[in-house]
């Protein structure tokens, strides 16, 4: 057990070092204008080590402008879970909604959000709603489809159950079809949260609000590269924790 848990604190590490010492190493060769892993943490150590300073809209701590991402993120994310499950459920009930509904879907979701965003300006005339109807909009095509698969996947045996006792369209819903497709939908509510994370960045990064993405795109403007690199290394920290929370709550949808 030991030298399992070793193995498995050692091997990080040692793809951390590597990983590092090819950054020095491009830092120093190939791109000059890339800050070393040293240059980096002594241009940006206040960022971190003050995490929730605050000398102006832009200039804040790396921890106050993940916060404020994170909240547009929620809010998006949540509204997309709100829209997409419904919607997911009656795919996969009714063949009749599917076939009115899903061609619409299908031709909806490849759209980037970098598409929908100004549309979203034009329709608020504000930053804060447009990335939050950003999020929301992207978001929620991996609740949507895997929620109606897991419905559509449903063994018909737990159906004839459900007919032979009678069950009304309300148990059978809540009794047989939502826990039958709860680890479908929770793997959509992960993949959904991974894509409203994306998103949010890219949202940031074009209206310029306060948040991870806003500050990467004023320090790439101001040609900062240090902090460019600060952003980069916040944002996939976040998405890197908030994958694994989902993925334990999937896991522990999966296992009941």
């Amino acid at each position: 057990m030991s030298s399992r848990l070793g193995a498995r604190l050692l091997l990080p590490f040692l793809g951390l070092t590597a990983v590092l010492l090819l950054w020095a190493v491009v830092s120093q060769t190939v791109a000059a204008d890339l800050p070393s892993p040293w240059k980096t943490w002594l241009e940006s150590k206040r960022y971190i080590l003050e995490p929730f300073f605050k000398d102006g809209e832009m200039n804040q701590g790396i921890g106050r402008l993940a916060f404020y991402s994170l909240v547009r993120v929620a809010k998006g994310y949540l509204l997309a879970l709100a829209i997409g499950t419904p919607i997911g459920f009656f795919l996969g009930l009714s063949r009749g909604f599917h076939s009115a509904f899903d061609p619409i879907i299908q031709f909806l979701r490849p759209i980037s959000p970098l598409a929908w965003l100004p549309l979203g300006l034009v329709v608020f005339q504000k930053s804060e709603p447009a990335a939050i109807f950003t999020i929301a909009l992207c978001a929620m095509w991996p609740t949507v489809i895997n929620t109606a698969v897991g419905v559509r996947g449903i063994s018909q045996d737990y159906l004839n159950v459900g007919r032979v006792l009678k069950l009304s369209k309300l148990k059978m819903m809540t009794k047989i079809i939502i826990p039958a497709s709860l680890p479908y939908v929770f793997t959509g509510y992960r993949l959904s949260l991974g894509i409203a994370w994306l998103v949010i960045v890219a949202a940031e990064m074009l209206t310029g609000t306060p948040g991870v993405g806003g500050f990467l795109w004023q320090e790439y403007n101001s040609l900062v590269y240090s902090h460019i690199i600060l952003s980069v290394i916040t944002i996939g920290a976040i998405g890197f924790i908030l994958d694994r929370l989902m993925g334990l709550v999937e896991s522990r949808f999966k296992t009941t």
